[in-house]
């Protein structure tokens, strides 16, 4: 089982510990309850992995079932409670948290809701207020009869959102958290590097992925949850898929966009290819790509917002992108931490103020011809200064593959 689940474990080798001291949590938790004293919220309702792994630093990859739901009450005052099925009660165990209350489970028709209930009703009174996140990108892990039956059955209980009082607390990272992201970066940037010695043209995509994922474990990842791309000649049109049979040509661009974890936290950044030597229209998107992840790094500062950061680098590229191609771009980069994505987005809408703590990916991109583009992509932390840089910067030019 390893650390899962575990308080902090020091590695020995340089790389930062594993978990982290019952410090930390303390002091999520004292955040958290301020923010609820402050929006009324006697107690918080929370179903999903990343939310309940936030407070208790439970890690275990048997979310991957959808069999069994799982729940943490955080009252008002107090440690949180944990309401999960018994499967898991030992490895809840060896996290900080010592109330855990459990049945078994799966329940044909009692999975849990009993139990819960009477924690959330000790959390929050009678007539309490609870926060359930229910905003974009929450999702309630129960089933809908579950929850309906969970507050049809305590009449006297308020329900609120509390997407905003978890936004506001996951986006600011601790030095931890982000020295976390850090070191997923770097086992990324060992893996990149050792591209050019173990592909090249007639491999596969497919066996060019599995080559790449077996280089990300090497260099230390837990797991590579995410990894897409593709190549086509002088550009790609789809990095969301999985890789096919084609095999790689002169002339192809690749593009690998990895999410790979390190204890819980992930990167998530790409790095572009050229199959033998690039052309000139190659060799100038990617100028326009990484220059304009220069623009956003330029402006990449607190007190700045979302939207500087997304009009900075759509200056760059939105000039010398193809007309031709359609397509407008929805958002040039994102939040990252313990999920792949998270909030806020880099968008011309999006006026979220960065704040020193925040991790955010810097995605410039842009259309080259008609189904083809150019994508870049660099993790940073905001700081009280200049941006920390957790990638190692792209090559100013395209690296380039071997083409026989």
């Amino acid at each position: 089982m390893g650390n899962y689940g575990l308080r902090e474990t020091t590695m020995g080798d340089g790389r930062p510990p594993r978990g982290f001291p019952d410090a930390e949590f303390e002091a999520r938790l004292a955040r958290a309850q301020t923010l609820m004293a402050a929006r009324g919220l006697d107690a918080l309702l929370l179903t999903t992995e990343p939310d309940i792994r936030w407070f208790t630093g439970f890690l275990t990859q048997f979310w991957l079932s959808p069999t069994r739901p799982w729940f943490l009450v955080v009252p008002g005052a107090g440690k949180p409670v944990a309401v999960i099925p018994g499967i898991g009660s030992e490895a809840m165990g060896r996290t900080w948290i010592d109330d855990i209350r459990t049945w078994s489970s799966p329940h044909p028709s009692d999975d849990g809701q009993s139990v819960l209930s009477e924690a959330i009703r000790e959390a929050a009174g009678e007539g309490g207020m609870v926060g359930l996140p229910m905003g974009p990108e929450t999702h309630v892990r129960m089933p809908l009869a579950g929850l309906q039956a969970l507050r049809d059955g305590m009449p006297g209980i308020g329900w609120q959102d509390a997407t905003q009082v978890m936004r506001t607390l996951r986006q600011v990272k601790s030095p931890a958290e982000i020295d976390k992201i850090a070191e997923a970066c770097r086992i990324a940037c060992d893996a990149f590097d050792r591209l050019p010695e173990i592909a090249g043209a007639g491999m596969t995509e497919l066996e060019v992925f599995r080559a790449f994922k077996i280089a990300c474990l090497e260099a230390g990842a837990d797991d590579v949850d995410y990894l897409v791309g593709g190549a086509g000649p002088g550009g790609y049109g789809d990095i969301i898929s999985p890789p096919s049979e084609r095999r790689l040509q002169a002339g192809d661009v690749l593009i690998l966009d990895v999410g790979l974890v390190f204890d819980g936290y992930y990167c998530d950044f790409d790095r572009n290819f050229s199959v033998g030597p690039p052309s000139d229209a190659v060799r100038r998107s990617y100028e326009a790509v990484w220059q304009a992840t220069e623009a956003g790094l330029a402006v990449a500062r607190a007190g700045g917002t979302c939207a500087d950061l997304f009009r900075a680098m759509n200056a760059v590229t939105a000039p010398l992108a193809d007309p031709s191609a359609g397509g407008a771009v929805g958002r040039l980069g994102h939040g990252l931490g313990m999920v792949l994505t998270e909030f806020p987005s880099i968008a011309d809408w999006d006026e979220t103020v960065l704040e020193p703590g925040f991790v955010m990916t810097l995605e410039p991109g842009m259309a080259t011809a008609p189904g083809r583009m150019m994508v870049h992509e660099e993790n940073v932390a905001i700081t009280e200064g200049a941006p920390r840089l957790l990638t190692r910067r792209a090559a100013r030019d395209i690296p380039v593959l071997s083409a026989s």
